[in-house]
């Protein structure tokens, strides 16, 4: 027997671990709230429950379905979007039903402990039945999370059986008229994730904290069954940082609601710009013994709204760079996930803003993102035009301020958008806000906060510039198609900054809201209602449009004062800082040279870095400007563009800028090539000029001035019919030819716009353009002797070429995005290439490339047109010269009065001093000083404008 004891020893010690680790198990699960999915955690990572949708797609049958989803894009159901009513023209909505089921276990641990079940949101009235009981009210409301009880419901022993019933048509008219006649996509299902949370009896319910820049820290407390003698004890760590700030504080608890005060020392705070993040640890104890402990995310900053002042954030007033966002994604409609949700504030970080407005309160995980990478949020319940009735509106409001009041990113409430907001519901988001934010009525001049939408570029009479209130227009710069955003943002921008009330704006929008339709045959597979939703700056997928990078350099941080390098510059630069808190000294400036091989617009050579270094940045405080330098050593001058590059405090890029190093004529002898032919020669026929050299024949008519024909030895160039005038007429007056030396030369001279242009073949083959316009006033007019000519939206000239048998480009100007008059900005300097494509912006969702190939193309120097065996390539002597590429296809189901571009002149290609400006849902004349069309005006005297150019049809090499 003795042999035995050590087996029975083991036995028991076995048997007591088992109970230790029992006991462990019942202590956690008695401190920390439990999370249990029932779902999956987002669209990526579903769970398979059972389904079945009564109308459309694939109804009327049992069969399974992914959680969370939204049913139209799991191929059932019906799409319908929200302006039905309207545009679309349909007598009502889709309205089918959905009807879930999961079972699942419940262990014994849930014995004796309070299970709520949570739905992090669904479309939209939704009924939960726990084995076969009602869990609580109807929820009514598609944007926002809800909870039941369901302790009593459950059971420990066998499976539970949880059905949900969803409706995706409110019986609730209030709600309907709020969410579902509105200008997005209407879905169905349960679309965000649904879980359990699992604490014990004695617990935390909620805590709403309001932690201000001095360390005070108040806690709104609710708790339920607090026992007597009860105490809180806090401590806060710094998220990512090693140690707690602070010592453990206690304060007793006499009641389920308390007011509790703390105050912490040597604490960092949170802003957009340096987004430092707390965990508060908050334990409800008694004696010794841990009854319930809660963990929360908060930062540390004080929000003042100070009428007829500013909104100022920890002492600093701000200005909100922003923008409208709504929660989707293509191939999942509004379920979405934490990767999106942190692509989506990286994107916006790098378009420098520093602000985001939705028309619904978003997932959590982007509230999360947003305070750990930095956004101010205006935080909306929804209502599009349209308000939720009193009764439904209050437990919404609840339900949102409940849910996101503790995230430092949301500085602001929105009550509804445009009209969908109640006057007495105001008190409800008060109520449950202990930091008091303000409610704002997104497009009202409301309670000291104008908040006008799609102001125009003079808004208003005693508003905006003019008025009296804060200001914040909570949309504006109209982004459909390639409309809006960039185009046009510097003048408004500019302008709202001169009034000291000025405190942001959130252009409209994010992205372009085009959906998979699950029930498309063919090649067609995204949706975006035509012109109803391609509102995005960038596309579905997130594809960045050109306005994205006018954003961010209209919004940069870091400005520059104007600068034009010439052989004078000694590498000084003044900058402004447009930081709200940053010191420029915390930023980084450095600096690139690049060089372009001579040969590289005949070959695939890329440019290459000659010299780099860093720029030091001093002090400079926010609203301050300096002066910086850089070493120029004789390296610079051998360059041929300067690039200079800012990053933040954080690494993150804040803006490229570029500067030429030399003028075009000298771009011009360094890449085009010179043959080594002898001599070219002028011939006069009857009704035409034939130039001649050996391999280039250019026959120009006497009576139009216009290119007939250019023949590369006997193969017909298809580069004719031009010049023609464009924003000008021009009448052909007279024809001379002569040699110039061993040059044949036709010189054309016209009345009207152009005075003459001057055609030189040289022997090579290559071929000079010199024009001269707005020379001669002519007849007098206007009291001090002037020619004028008002609204001119497009000046130079165009030529006609066979679109189809272009390939790409490759070309040295500033790129590599298409430009508007009124959009230039965040293009650079550099030698670009790019491929035909035929990208219609906000509809070629299938195949969206960017940058789109057609359109203006900014300062061009050099530019190569690769066309198979037709390449040519031309080179401006003239500054500040646009390329025009063709004409953009319109989109193909804008629905009627869309206008996605202004019209483009005749021909193919075109050079021009002028091009039109982009509108912003406003049209142009309502916007700023550089959208307009400009005008001429000539004076006796003045030398005229010229434009000169070279062509190369040859292509050889050196």
């Amino acid at each position: 027997m003795e042999t035995n004891k050590p087996t029975r020893m083991k036995s028991v010690i076995v048997r007591l671990l088992v109970v230790v680790c029992i006991l462990s198990i019942q202590i956690i699960w008695g401190q920390e709230t439990a999370k249990i999915y029932l779902s999956g955690k987002d669209f990526k990572h579903p769970v398979k429950w059972k389904f079945m949708c009564t109308d459309g797609a694939n109804s009327n049958k049992w069969t399974t379905i992914n959680v969370p989803s939204q049913w139209e894009l799991e191929g059932f159901g019906t799409y319908t979007y929200g302006r039905w009513y309207k545009e679309l023209d349909q007598e009502e909505p889709s309205k089918e039903e959905g009807f879930y089921k999961y079972e699942f276990e419940v262990p014994n641990r849930y014995e004796n402990q309070q299970v709520n079940i949570f739905f992090g949101g669904a479309m939209t009235d939704t009924e939960v039945k726990v084995n076969g009981q009602i869990a609580g009210a109807i929820h009514q409301g598609g944007f926002y999370e809800f909870s039941y009880d369901i302790s009593d419901l459950l059971k420990t022993e066998g499976k539970n059986l949880l059905e949900v019933h969803v409706k995706k048509h409110s019986e609730n008219a209030s709600v309907n008229n709020a969410e579902r006649k509105a200008d997005w996509w209407l879905f169905g299902g349960i679309y965000r994730p649904v879980w359990l949370e699992i604490k014990p009896k004695s617990n935390i319910d909620h805590i709403a904290i309001d932690a201000k820049m001095n360390g005070n820290m108040t806690l709104d407390f609710k708790g339920t069954n607090i026992p007597k003698n009860a105490f809180v004890e806090a401590s806060i760590s710094l998220v990512g940082g090693t140690n707690t700030t602070s010592s453990s504080q206690k304060i007793a608890i006499n009641a389920a609601n308390a007011l509790l005060e703390f105050h912490w020392n040597e604490i960092q705070l949170w802003s957009p710009e340096t987004p430092n993040l707390y965990s508060l640890k908050l334990q409800l104890k008694q004696g010794n013994k841990v009854l319930h402990e809660v963990n929360q995310r908060f930062g540390f900053r004080t929000i003042d709204f100070r009428k007829k002042d500013g909104i100022y954030v920890n002492g600093k007033k701000i200005i909100m760079k922003g923008i409208n966002r709504h929660t989707i994604w293509p191939e999942s409609g509004r379920s979405t996930d934490k990767e999106i949700s942190i692509m989506d504030v990286n994107l916006l970080k790098d378009m420098n803003m520093n602000a985001v407005r939705g028309h619904y309160p978003p997932d959590d995980h982007f509230l999360e993102v947003c305070d750990s990478l930095g956004l101010f949020v205006l935080d909306e319940l929804a209502g599009w035009q349209n308000p939720y009735d009193i009764e439904t509106g209050t437990k919404l409001i609840e339900e949102t301020v409940s849910r996101d009041v503790n995230h430092p990113s949301v500085i602001i409430w929105d009550q509804g958008n445009e009209g969908g907001w109640r006057d007495e519901l105001d008190s409800v988001f008060y109520k449950h806000d202990p930091q008091k934010r303000i409610v704002i009525h997104p497009w009202a001049d409301y309670n000291g906060w104008d908040t006008h939408h799609y102001p125009t570029y003079l808004t208003g009479v005693h508003r905006f510039v003019s008025g009296e209130n804060v200001f914040f227009p909570t949309e504006f710069m109209h982004g459909t198609y390639d409309n809006g955003h960039g185009s046009g943002l510097e003048d408004f921008w500019n302008r709202f900054k001169e009034s000291p009330l000025f405190a942001g704006g959130f252009m409209w929008a994010f992205s372009d809201e085009a959906v998979l339709r699950t029930d498309w045959k063919g090649d067609r597979k995204y949706d975006s209602k035509g012109s109803l939703a391609p509102d995005g700056i960038l596309g579905p997928h997130r594809e960045k449009e050109g306005s994205f990078y006018t954003v961010k350099d209209v919004w940069s941080p870091i400005q520059f004062d104007p600068l034009r390098i010439t052989s004078s510059f000694d590498g000084e630069f003044f900058i402004s800082n447009e930081y709200i808190y940053t010191n420029l000294n915390s930023c980084t400036l450095s600096y690139e040279v690049f060089s372009i091989d001579k040969d590289a617009l005949y070959s695939t050579k890329k440019a290459t870095s000659i010299t780099n270094g860093k720029i030091e940045l001093p002090s400079i405080k926010p609203g301050e400007k300096r002066g910086v330098s850089m070493d120029v050593t004789s390296t610079f001058f051998k360059g041929d563009w300067l690039e200079v590059k800012a990053h933040d405090q954080h690494g993150r890029l804040i803006n490229t800028w570029t500067w030429t190093i030399h003028q075009p004529t000298y771009y011009t002898q360094k890449l085009i090539k010179v043959g080594s032919e002898k001599k070219a020669e002028v011939e006069e026929l009857n009704s035409s000029v034939v130039l001649k050299s050996k391999n280039i024949r250019v026959e120009i008519g006497k009576e139009d001035g216009i290119i007939k024909s250019i023949y590369r030895g006997k193969k017909l160039v298809p580069f004719n019919k031009g010049p023609y005038p464009i924003g000008m007429k021009a009448e052909v007056k007279q024809v001379d030819t002569k040699m110039e030396a061993n040059n044949a030369v036709c010189i054309v001279h016209y009345t009207g716009g152009i005075d003459h242009i001057k055609w030189t073949l040289f022997p090579d083959g290559r071929l000079k353009m010199q024009m001269l316009a707005l020379k001669n006033s002519g007849r007098s007019s206007g009291f001090d002797g002037a020619f004028y000519e008002g609204d001119i939206d497009k000046f130079g000239i165009t030529f006609s070429y066979p679109e189809d048998q272009v390939e790409g480009m490759k070309w040295f100007g500033r790129g590599p995005y298409r430009v508007w008059k009124n959009r230039i900005k965040g293009t650079n300097y550099g030698l670009w290439e790019k491929e035909y494509n035929n990208t219609i912006t906000g509809e070629s969702f299938e195949n969206l490339i960017y940058p789109e190939f057609k359109g203006y193309h900014v300062n061009l120097i050099a530019t190569t047109i690769a066309a198979k065996d037709d390449t040519f390539r031309v080179f401006s002597e003239s500054e500040n010269v646009f390329l025009r590429l063709f004409t953009p296809d319109e989109p193909k189901y804008a629905l009627k009065g869309a206008d996605a571009y202004p019209d483009f002149p005749s021909g193919d290609i075109s050079f021009m001093y002028e091009i039109p400006a982009m509108k912003s849902f406003k049209p142009v004349s309502q916007h700023g000083p550089h959208s307009q069309p400009s005008n001429i005006r000539i004076k006796s005297g003045d030398d005229g404008i010229s434009m000169n150019l070279w062509f190369d049809w040859i292509g050889r090499a050196k």
